[in-house]
């Protein structure tokens, strides 16, 4: 019989539920492993900012609360082994307030390994002759249209040298911009000692990571039959029992809400997928055509039949510049005309601001509850049975002052808009900067992921 481990998720973004991880860790007392996914390509973003503000900062530092919390379970003797991309832009600093936790805690002994060289930002600012690689996959341009206001630059690396932290002793593992199935797919490699090359096994390992990569949206989260969960206040975070053939469960607690059930889990398993036959990731390229789900009993799907092979010659990279400035502000509308009350609201104030001397360069007005969450999407209401519309204003522009001058124009509409205005109560406002997304390539050769062990003393 195949010998089998349990790796189960406790963070699907940065921003889930802080209390999931000791959840499931008190829920399933037999969990191997336990993964944080803290990154989706918003998050590098905003961590740039926070780092902007303080060098110390630029990474997610929910996780230290999460470490914090799991004190316990560590001193009474529990063998949990975590893997983390909760490194963000600064995997050391986030590393090092990780150890001081377990230092202030008592938990001597135990062992943080650290994964760094994912920053790719000083070949992306100057790429010399790999320029065609930094292309962004999307439009096509030169990276040199960005290359001066660059913020970051982080190559999505794989699993093998998370394996090799843990391989080294390492309870927990932080890395910075690790590919999400591969936080998995490294404890599938030591417990089994995979070969790096043994491609069928990492394929499996890898969709068993991509189900579970977001938290509850494999056991009932934003599901089609989201009304029909039983205790979605309680909504269980997922576990695959993972055996070594390669072949998974996936699974929840039994004491947890919702459901793991063929629907669930296919719904997940098309999440974001690129292309209909192959699923890339860098540890090797997944053949989607022969995998298979079986329902074995209640919240038990097996998974079997990925098949993969080598992967590319490149890492993925999420890289993001400065975009200038935004801000947004919400107006309800109520009464007779609402969505026409609205929309003329919102051109008198972007009027205003043109009046005033500045063209902004992108503005946006949404009549919430009329269909503009999703234009084009739903079939819209008649306006006349519409009697309440929240007005949601955007801009955006290189210019600070200028979408202040926006943020300004939002309240007078308080006592100058049309009758049944209300629903500003939060202020001015607030003007931001943005960070434009670049997704390109960078060649495996320019990249060299580093491991080191933090012991604590």
């Amino acid at each position: 019989m195949n010998r089998c481990v349990k790796i189960g998720n406790g963070q699907g973004f940065w921003g889930d539920s802080p209390d999931a991880p000791l959840r499931l860790v008190k829920a399933q007392p037999d969990l191997d492993y336990l993964t944080l996914d803290y990154l989706a390509e918003v998050s590098l973003s905003i961590m740039a900012v926070q780092r902007e503000q303080d060098p110390r900062l630029g990474y997610a530092r929910d996780f230290i609360g999460v470490t914090k919390a799991l004190t316990s379970e560590w001193k009474n003797r529990r063998k949990l082994r975590v893997v983390t991309n909760a490194g963000g832009l600064n995997p050391r600093g986030c590393a090092e307030a990780c150890v001081a936790a377990l230092r202030e805690a008592g938990c001597k002994g135990m062992k943080v390994g650290l994964v760094t060289g994912d920053d790719v930002l000083s070949f992306a600012k100057d790429p010399g002759p790999h320029a065609e690689h930094f292309r962004n996959w999307e439009t096509g341009e030169p990276i040199s249209t960005v290359a001066d206001r660059l913020t970051t630059a982080h190559a999505y690396i794989g699993a093998d040298s998370v394996a090799e932290a843990l391989r080294a002793g390492a309870d927990i593992v932080v890395t910075g911009r690790v590919a999400d199935p591969s936080l998995t797919v490294a404890p599938c490699i030591v417990e089994f000692n995979w070969s790096l090359t043994d491609y069928h096994r990492l394929a499996q390992a890898t969709i068993a990571g991509h189900l579970i990569e977001c938290g509850t949206q494999v056991s009932g989260g934003i599901l089609t039959d989201w009304l029909e969960l039983d205790d979605p206040v309680d909504l269980g975070f997922p576990v695959v029992e993972v055996e070594s053939s390669g072949s998974f469960i996936v699974t929840k607690p039994p004491s947890s809400g919702g459901k793991v059930s063929l629907l669930s889990v296919k719904e997940q398993f098309l999440y974001e997928m690129g292309s209909s036959d192959t699923y890339i990731s860098p540890d090797c390229l997944v053949k989607l055509d022969d995998i298979e789900f079986i329902e074995e009993g209640p919240n038990r799907i097996r998974a079997q039949g990925a098949r993969g092979e080598s992967p590319t010659g490149f890492y993925k990279v999420s890289a993001t510049y400065r975009d200038g400035f935004t801000a947004s502000g919400m107006l309800t509308i109520v009464g007779r005309n609402a969505v026409e009350k609205a929309r003329r609201a919102g051109e008198i104030v972007f009027e205003r601001v043109r009046r005033a001397g500045f063209d902004l360069a992108r503005t946006h007005i949404e009549c919430l509850g009329y269909g503009d969450a999703v234009p084009g999407v739903l079939r819209r209401p008649d306006p006349e049975d519409v009697v309440e519309v929240v007005l949601r204003l955007s801009a955006s522009d290189p210019r600070k002052e200028a979408v202040d001058r926006f943020a300004k124009e939002i309240a007078p509409m308080v006592t100058g808009g049309p009758p049944g205005t209300t629903g500003y109560a939060t202020g001015r406002a607030k003007v931001r900067p943005v960070y434009g997304y670049w997704p390109c390539l960078v060649p495996r050769s320019l990249v060299s992921p580093v491991v080191e062990i933090l012991e604590v003393t």
